[in-house]
C-alpha cells in the first residue's frame, strides 16, 4: 500500500504553533494527508519537560503523529544563546522531518514576527539579505520550509486560539530582557506600536521590499560572476571594470559562496579598497584567508592548529 503524503508542523506548544497544528490537521484530514507534530526540547527552561509532554499528548489526541528531539550541549562562551537555540532547532527539525518522510515543514511565524525580525536586523546594521527577514517559502537541507501565516496579524491567531479553546504553553523567556527579541517585545514594541499602530504591516512590507532588492542583487551577481570568475578565483582586472555597486555586489556573493557564510562588512570594505593593488597580499576571513596572487583573488583554508589546511565549510 502506498505511503500517504505527509506534512510536518514545527510545534513548540506556544500559541502560534499550536494553532497552526490544529488548523493543519483540520485541512489535511479530508485530503488524506498525514500530519506530524515535530517538537524540539531545547533544555534551557525548567518547564521544558512539561511542555514536551503537553505537546505530545495534545498532538496524539488530535490525531497527529509525534516526534521530538532534545538538543545536547550548550552555547560556547560568548556565543548567543538565541543563535545557538535557533541553529540547533532547525537542524533538529530537519532530522525529524527526514526521518518521518515529510518533505514539507510548516512554521508558525506571523506578521509581528516578521516585523520584529526586520527591526532586529536593522539594529544590527544588516544589508538587504538580513532585512529580507524570513521568507514565505525556502528550500534548505533537502526540505521545503513554509510560513503560511507570515502575512497574517498576530490578532487573527489569538482569535483562532480563543475560538477553539486551545491549550497553549506560556513561555516567559519570550519576554526575557537578557535576549534581544525579549527586550524588543517587553520594552520597545509596546511604545512603538502606541506611536505607530501600523508598525507590523509597515515593517513586514519593508521586508518584502528587501526581498525583492536581494533577488535582483542575486541575479546581477550571477550574471557578473560569468565575467569576473576564473574557476574559484576572482579576476581583478575584470572585476575592476564593473561599476562600483556591481563590484561590491559580486564580491559579497563570491565571498559568501567561498566562505559558506556571509562575509563581514569590514572584510568587504577592505577588499574594495585594497584588492586592486599590486603584488601578493592576504586578508583574514572567517575560517580562511583571502589571497591576491597574479591578479587573482582566491579564498584558501586557514591553517589548522597542527599546521594542516582547514577547508572553510
Amino acid at each position: 500500500m502506498a505511503t500517504p503524503p505527509c506534512v510536518a508542523v514545527a510545534t513548540s506548544g506556544g500559541r502560534d504553533s499550536t494553532a497552526l497544528l490544529h488548523c493543519t490537521l483540520a485541512q489535511a484530514r479530508p485530503l488524506g494527508v498525514e500530519v506530524w507534530a515535530l517538537h524540539v526540547h531545547h533544555g534551557l527552561m525548567p518547564e521544558a519537560d512539561a511542555w514536551h509532554a503537553q505537546v505530545e499528548r495534545q498532538a496524539k489526541r488530535w490525531g497527529a503523529r509525534f516526534a521530538a528531539e532534545r538538543l545536547t550541549g550548550t552555547p560556547a562562551k560568548g556565543d548567543s544563546v538565541e543563535a545557538w537555540a535557533r541553529e540547533g532547532r532547525y537542524a533538529a527539525l530537519a532530522r525529524l522531518a527526514r526521518k518521518a518522510g515529510c518533505g514539507l515543514v510548516l512554521l508558525a511565524h506571523h506578521r509581528r514576527d516578521q516585523a520584529e525580525t526586520w527591526l532586529l536586523q536593522a539594529l544590527r546594521g544588516a544589508g538587504s539579505a538580513g532585512l529580507s527577514a524570513m521568507p514565505l517559502r525556502a528550500e534548505r537541507d533537502g526540505l521545503v520550509w513554509c510560513r503560511p501565516w507570515l502575512d497574517y496579524p498576530r490578532e487573527a491567531i489569538e482569535a483562532y486560539v480563543r475560538r477553539h479553546r486551545l491549550r497553549v504553553v506560556d513561555d516567559t523567556s519570550n519576554l526575557d530582557p537578557r535576549f534581544g527579541r525579549g527586550r524588543l517585545r517587553s520594552s520597545v514594541w509596546p511604545a512603538l506600536q502606541a506611536a505607530f499602530p501600523q508598525v507590523d504591516t509597515v515593517l513586514a512590507m519593508a521586508a518584502r521590499h528587501a526581498q525583492s532588492a536581494q533577488a535582483l542583487a542575486d541575479e546581477a551577481a550571477a550574471a557578473d560572476a560569468l565575467l569576473v570568475l576564473d574557476g574559484e578565483g576572482l579576476r581583478l582586472a575584470s572585476w575592476q571594470a564593473l561599476p562600483p555597486a556591481r563590484r561590491a555586489n559580486v564580491l559579497r556573493a563570491w565571498l559568501q559562496q567561498r566562505l559558506g557564510q556571509g562575509a563581514p562588512q569590514t572584510l568587504v570594505d577592505r577588499l574594495l579598497t585594497e584588492a586592486p593593488g599590486i603584488g601578493p597580499a592576504r586578508w583574514p576571513a572567517p575560517g580562511a584567508v583571502v589571497l591576491r596572487r597574479r591578479g587573482v583573488l582566491s579564498v584558501q583554508p586557514e591553517p589548522g592548529p597542527t599546521g594542516r589546511r582547514q577547508r572553510p565549510s
